[in-house]
């Protein structure tokens, strides 16, 4: 059954369910108006026609007449019967498990329709669980050392604010380097998702067992859908990016969802989706079937400015070993003390746990932005601790480690036992690993131990920023037409790295 058909028959079953509730209105109203007239027969018959003087009187002082319909309204005023609050129920039950199915978790919507109490009488109920199973073992299983992963960092959201300073300027030059335009970014997700990627976990390409061996996971989709894993790094909103057009953090609207805080350039505030989280929100709510059983991205985050916009890192606390950028935000902020530090924390841990309630993920980015090929085995040592101690309690467990400047524990052909960097890290409860590879996919399971189970899953990711769409497009084809969405605005040539 194609999803034209799908959508007439759910359009019929609305338009079915809405009949049934305006006949059972009509008739609750006919036989209100019986009930009255016969109450008023009565009134008249008992008391020779006169108007009686005892009326009810409500708790607010005002009366209501004998006959009046009691029932329950709901949150416009409207009565609602019995008959009305199951064809509802039925109705948002029906809803939910065409949204999980519309996520390729059809063994979920199954699951769902088939706990409802009356399933076994409800013919369209099973008719939708054959539907959902047809569809499902319809599916193909997608080999996982062919998932692209791809990732981005801020967005660039003022163009003019963010290429200012022209050429030269050392932030403008990273910028146009290493960061998407939101306009590009917007053009890159919906290309990929008319050529029929989904988003899905980094977690769905393995499975983890007690003893924390790492093997193959199993991916299935509908024939012709591409599972895809995205990233974005360094989501803290860093000094250095202030006045050049980037949003100021994340933080809870007062709709209870994610959203970014934006600062124009005459200083007005503005709350929407200014970057990737909030943006991907909005586009599956808008199109669920970008994302595999809810799933969204991952955030690879680092610690010295602190998190998701928020100065949590223990420095803005102690103002101890602060650098240039840190003591001029806290010369500019002279209120800050360990109260707003707390405050700044706690909006912190709040922002990150409506994330993951959402599908997001989080991986360590190294506290420090350290490179990881270059650092010592003590200085590894030294930085993780900082990201145990100040990121973590704020975003939760993570078992994925994102390397900076696409750095890497070892070389391409694996990690092996006499790795003291890789030991240190799996000690730590790190068993994904992901550095940045060109190619348009690159997966790897390795330290092969007993019985035939890896250590650990490394992937490579692709970065879809200025300096690959600029020097690379034909790298980025199977994805979008790099030339087509490269922003005019931005200066070229773009710095080499």
């Amino acid at each position: 059954m194609d999803e034209n058909e799908r959508d007439r028959r759910r359009a019929l079953r609305r338009k079915k369910r809405q009949r049934q509730v305006l006949i059972g209105r009509l008739i609750l109203v006919i036989l209100l108006v019986v009930i009255a007239a016969l109450a008023v027969f009565l009134v008249k018959d008992l008391t020779g026609g006169k108007k009686s003087s005892q009326s009810p009187v409500t708790s607010t002082g005002e009366t209501t007449n004998p006959g009046e319909s009691e029932a329950p309204a709901d949150e416009t005023g409207n009565e609602v019967t019995e008959t009305q609050g199951e064809t509802e129920t039925e109705a948002s039950l029906e809803d939910q498990a065409a949204l999980k199915a519309a996520q390729y978790d059809y063994d979920g919507a199954i699951q769902l329709l088939k706990g409802s109490s009356d399933y076994a009488a409800n013919t369209e109920y099973q008719a939708l669980v054959a539907e959902y199973e047809a569809q499902r073992d319809a599916c193909v299983e997608y080999p996982v050392d062919q998932v692209t992963h791809v990732f981005f960092h801020s967005m660039i959201v003022d163009e003019n604010r963010a290429w200012a300073k022209g050429a030269g300027d050392a932030t403008t030059d990273g910028l146009n380097q290493v960061m998407t335009t939101m306009d590009e970014f917007k053009q890159i997700m919906e290309s990929m998702y008319e050529k029929g990627y989904v988003m899905v976990s980094i977690h769905e390409l393995c499975e983890i067992d007690e003893n924390r061996n790492v093997s193959r996971g199993t991916i299935r989709l509908p024939e012709g859908k591409k599972p895809f894993v995205l990233s974005q790094d360094d989501l803290s909103y860093y000094h250095y990016q202030d006045g050049y057009g980037l949003a100021d953090k994340l933080l809870i609207d007062e709709n209870g969802e994610v959203k970014n805080q934006y600062t124009e350039a005459d200083g007005t505030v503005k709350i929407g989706d200014y970057d990737m989280v909030p943006w991907i929100d909005t586009f599956v709510k808008e199109h669920p079937d970008f994302s595999y059983h809810g799933q969204k991205g991952i955030i690879a985050l680092t610690g010295y400015n602190g998190i998701l916009g928020y100065r949590t890192d223990i420095a803005y606390k102690t103002r101890e070993n602060l650098d240039e950028l840190q003591q001029k935000w806290l010369d500019e902020h002279p209120d800050f003390d360990e109260a707003a530090w707390n405050q700044e924390c706690e909006e912190a841990k709040k922002v990150a746990d409506a994330m993951k309630a959402n599908g997001w993920e989080f991986a360590s980015h190294t506290w420090g932005h350290i490179n990881v090929t270059e650092a010592s085995l003590d200085k590894l040592k030294e930085d993780n601790e900082k990201w145990q101690t100040y990121v973590k309690p704020l975003i939760g467990d993570t078992n994925v480690v994102i390397f900076s400047f696409g750095a890497d524990l070892g070389s391409w052909e694996g990690y092996f036992p006499d790795n003291e960097k890789f030991q240190y890290m799996k000690s730590q409860g790190f068993d994904i690993y992901c550095n940045v590879d060109g190619s348009q996919y690159w997966v790897q399971f390795g330290s092969e131990v007993t019985n035939g189970q890896s250590q650990y899953m490394r992937q490579g990711r692709r970065n879809l920023d200025g300096y690959r769409m600029y020097y690379n497009p034909e790298m980025l084809s199977d994805l979008f037409d790099a030339n087509a969405v490269f922003s005019k605005l931005r200066p070229t040539p773009v710095p080499p790295m």
